[in-house]
């Protein structure tokens, strides 16, 4: 006999899912109000390298913070991303640039999959030594190797004609829809990829791999699948930062100082959380251009432009050792803290 389920006749107790207005409003400002007010400057110099920074960070948390294998090489698995994008677009124009991104992704996939495989072997600190090898390595491959710019003299890549469906992206607000459409999809795919089997066990993995072996996962598998995934993220977050926001890059601009800036997204919005890559990435972007205003509001042209540069690393560094001292898990930890207390107020929380 058959019974309707109902909330009275329920085994379980059925929870109706909210829809996530916050989301949505999200979403309608950077889709109809950013195209419509947004001019130049805040499209190419905020907008655009904001959203790649948070999709190279989204790449590397998935690593890093779901599965707990340590990299500090997530720059040059971006660099193979955007020369092997490059290659495409040159060699093999009728792809088109769907395609060649996710070419480039793709070989970026397996690359990250090749000097992943020590991983089976070694972990923590040697195993970031292998990912600084890697960064140093590629750095190398794509300088020495000129095929690979396709035998310029400047030893760069410059952006081909980006173009969808026939509509040209090589506007400003072009370039900031397609980096903002890639990075929805990924990051609806990283979401629910976290959630499934692979996530739980990437979580498992990093909370104690012992254990998470003991109960059959295997864990060797599911570690060189994170390097592969995240490597897949970066390469096409490679790509954007070249073409969507340089223009023209070199493999110098995907040397290991970009690698630490990725580190620290993810440090400072929190490890283990798809939001906290955004947080973080606002703050690394936005909070320099934040000081550079206030110190050119506050001193004008009496200092060199030299030390105010230096004030402004200092205090950025001094903002973040506070951050991290006040909340280890993240500022998305913190701003969920402030939502909970905020919930409550006027009560203690």
């Amino acid at each position: 006999m058959s019974i309707s389920l109902t909330r009275e006749t329920a085994p379980a107790v059925l929870i109706q899912r909210r829809v996530p207005i916050g989301l949505i409003a999200l979403l309608l400002i950077a889709f109809v109000v950013v195209p419509l007010t947004g001019n130049d400057y805040w499209l190419n110099a905020i907008l655009i390298p904001f959203l790649v920074l948070s999709l190279a960070g989204l790449g590397l948390n998935l690593l890093t913070g779901y599965t707990g294998q340590t990299s500090v090489g997530a720059a040059g698995f971006m660099a193979v991303g955007a020369f092997a994008t490059y290659g495409f677009l040159l060699r093999l124009p009728e792809l088109g640039l769907p395609v060649a991104l996710l070419g480039g992704g793709l070989i970026s996939a397996v690359v990250g999959f090749v000097f992943g495989l020590p991983s089976s072997r070694i972990k923590g600190f040697y195993l970031m030594v292998t990912t600084l090898a890697a960064q140093f390595f590629l750095e190398w491959l794509f300088v020495k190797f000129p095929w690979f710019y396709n035998y310029g003299s400047s030893g760069t890549i410059s952006a081909p004609k980006l173009a969808l469906f026939g509509h040209d992206l090589n506007t400003p607000l072009g370039r900031y829809l397609l980096t903002l459409t890639t990075v929805l999809l990924l990051t609806w795919g990283a979401v629910n990829l976290v959630k499934s089997q692979i996530g739980r066990n990437w979580m498992a993995i990093r909370d104690m791999d012992t254990a998470a072996a003991v109960i059959g996962i295997a864990v060797v598998r599911y570690k060189h699948l994170a390097f592969a995934v995240s490597s897949f993220y970066l390469g096409i977050a490679g790509a954007l930062w070249a073409f969507a926001y340089l223009g023209t890059a070199s493999a110098s601009s995907f040397d290991i100082n970009r690698s630490f800036q990725i580190l620290f997204i993810i440090i400072i919005g929190g490890m283990g959380s798809i939001a906290g890559n955004f947080v973080g990435a606002a703050f690394i972007s936005l909070l320099p251009i934040l000081l550079s205003h206030a110190g050119q509001a506050l001193f004008g042209g009496s200092v060199d432009a030299g030390q105010l540069q230096n004030l402004q690393k200092i205090i950025f560094g001094v903002l973040i050792i506070l951050f991290l001292i006040k909340e280890p898990e993240g500022l998305i930890r913190l701003l969920s803290n402030l939502r909970e207390r905020l919930s409550h107020w006027p009560l203690r929380f």
